[in-house]
């Protein structure tokens, strides 16, 4: 049976819940393996809207069991408050598994990301403010708190004391903000151990038996890859891998245990904060796509920025990622269209540029150049058959395949769960 990595092909909120949710049943383990609650996963079950931050979505499957990774950094008062709203609505959360090698977003880390965020001015990235970033700095600088550190009340403390020495100075010397004090953040952290306590795991060890003994294993990535550290839009990306490779260091699986890579595209593109973005519209066209689609983050509420499908980048995406299927969402939201462009190259200072190009500079510099397929005006949103579809909506997939570098697998059709037209299985 596969281990499988579902990655998000744009900018984010491409709906890659929807995606979890087509494999269902037949996945046995659905592993979080970067970001934090900086982003969100909606999922629609029957009647019922699920907005998940933190949580991995396959925690909504019946008889999967949720993996919060070592590379995801923890907020634990988020964690704990989707657990209680979920189980408040009758969705079993005890099969949650969390790695003691998981990094913790403490209030000092939120206190940061927000009074640097806003002393950057005009030169802000866009983050949450939810201190993701300052987070995953520690990590890297090695001044860290792990969850395995919030049982051992003297490590903790002996970190905690490291972390702060440089941030009070910071705080209150840079940002005239108070300092903080090491006992509040051991007693907040403190508080939380013994409900953490059964739930934290070596989440490698347990993965890798779940792949030995045949068990189908989904990575799911938080953000997408153009907000990946390393090859995304730097500096306007998260502060993790969100790319396939992201899937092998943040979980502890080797990679040639991965068999398949899903990433999930919209029908046309979209981004929340700052960066470039070269299909962006600023017309009603886009006014269009926004209400429609209804863009707004499930995290942050903000209106996310619209804009026409970007072949270019689903290419650098297949590329990079190695991706074998697309799943595409959101097509319905493009009916009632009298034509609908795709971005086919960029216009670099008047050179036709076919591939994302490696400088930045000429990135925020890329215009569009635009292949027009013609809309349709028929509601698809019962469609479950490929051949059912418009003639113009299924030209315009095909295109979109021919032009993307992999198969289009499945297709996306409306906000429900089984909204969704199957073209191959994800699994063969």
């Amino acid at each position: 049976m596969p281990a499988i990595v579902l990655i998000g092909a744009q900018w984010g909120d491409e709906g890659k819940g929807k995606a979890t949710d087509l494999l269902g049943s037949r996945v046995d383990y659905v592993v979080k393996f970067n970001g934090g609650n900086n982003a969100g996963h909606t999922v629609v079950v029957g009647d019922e809207k699920y907005a998940l931050h933190l949580l991995p979505s396959g925690i909504l499957t019946p008889g999967v069991t949720p993996v919060i990774a070592n590379g995801v950094v923890v907020d634990i008062e988020v964690l704990f408050d989707e657990l209680e709203a979920l189980n408040s609505r009758g969705v079993d959360v005890s099969k949650l598994r969390v790695s003691a090698n998981a990094h913790v977003i403490t209030s000092y880390h939120r206190t940061l990301d927000k009074v640097t965020e806003r002393f950057l001015g005009k030169r802000q990235i866009g983050t949450t403010g939810r201190g993701i970033g300052p987070s995953y700095a520690d990590k890297i600088n090695r001044v860290g708190i792990r969850i395995q550190d919030i049982f051992d009340e003297n490590i903790l403390r002996q970190k905690v004391e490291g972390a702060l020495d440089q941030k009070n100075h910071l705080l209150v010397k840079v940002y005239n903000r108070r300092a903080i004090t090491v006992d509040e953040v051991v007693e907040e952290l403190l508080s939380y151990a013994d409900r953490l306590r059964p739930m934290v795991a070596d989440t490698s060890l347990l993965l890798n038996d779940a792949i030995v003994g045949g068990k189908t294993v989904l990575f799911e990535g938080g953000q997408a890859t153009m907000l990946d550290v390393d090859h995304g839009t730097y500096p306007f990306v998260t502060s993790s891998n969100a790319t396939s490779g992201g899937a092998v260091t943040g979980s502890g699986v080797a990679p040639n245990k991965i068999d398949r890579v899903i990433a999930v595209v919209k029908a046309y593109t979209t981004r929340v904060g700052a960066g470039p973005f070269p299909t962006e519209l600023f017309d009603d066209s886009g006014e269009f796509l926004r209400a429609k689609g209804f863009e707004f983050g499930t995290t942050t509420g903000r209106p996310r920025r619209t804009g026409w499908y970007d072949a270019p980048i689903a290419r650098y995406t297949a590329r990079i990622n190695g991706v074998t299927d697309f799943v595409l969402t959101k097509l319905d939201v493009l009916t009632g269209l009298t034509t609908i462009p795709v971005c086919v190259a960029y216009d670099i200072e008047g050179r036709r540029v076919e591939e994302v190009p490696v400088s930045q500079t000429d990135f925020h510099h890329a215009k569009p150049i635009y292949e027009e397929f013609p809309g349709w005006s028929e509601d698809i949103t019962g469609v479950r058959e490929f051949s059912e579809l418009p003639k113009n909506a299924q030209d315009y997939v095909l295109a979109i395949e021919t032009m993307s570098g992999s198969r289009v697998s499945a297709i996306g059709v409306g906000p429900g769960r089984d909204a969704i037209v199957v073209r191959h299985d994800l699994l063969d």
